[in-house]
């Protein structure tokens, strides 16, 4: 199954896609995109595209496990996903994951507008390869 890991950001949007044997999640690219109606609509031109199958979208929870604004914001935001797509949608605790991916960026001395351009999309993968992590994880017990 194709999967694409979506990290919701207030300016860009980060996506990934994983292979069908769902073992390594890759950056995509990344939306910048204001609008939430229009940023569905790429979203979901490149989930097409991608041939996606289902859709994990990063929930930005509070450290201590709470929802605040951006959660609300992130589930909305699924919802009309899951309605423009038709595709199932699976949100993914997004904890940790934009540290994660400055840390591999800056293994890969990647710095300036590169880093920038990348930051989302890596996140992205990183929220995209936990999931599939998990559901390897729970179909090996």
């Amino acid at each position: 199954m194709v999967i694409m890991g979506v990290d919701l950001g207030k300016a860009r949007t980060g996506l990934a896609i994983c292979d069908r044997a769902e073992m390594l999640a890759v950056p995509l690219c990344v939306v910048e995109e204001h609008n939430r109606e229009r940023l569905i609509d790429k979203i979901a031109e490149k989930a097409a595209e991608s041939k996606a199958e289902l859709l994990v979208v990063g929930l930005p929870k509070n450290m201590d496990g709470s929802e605040g604004e951006s959660a609300v914001s992130a589930r909305e935001t699924a919802a009309l996903l899951a309605e423009k797509t038709k595709l199932p949608i699976e949100l993914c605790d997004e904890r940790g994951t934009t540290i994660t991916a400055h840390n591999y960026l800056n293994e890969t001395n990647t710095r300036g507008k590169k880093r920038k351009a990348a930051v989302d999309a890596v996140a992205a993968t990183v929220i995209l390869q936990n999931h599939l992590d998990k559901r390897r994880h729970n179909r090996q017990k």
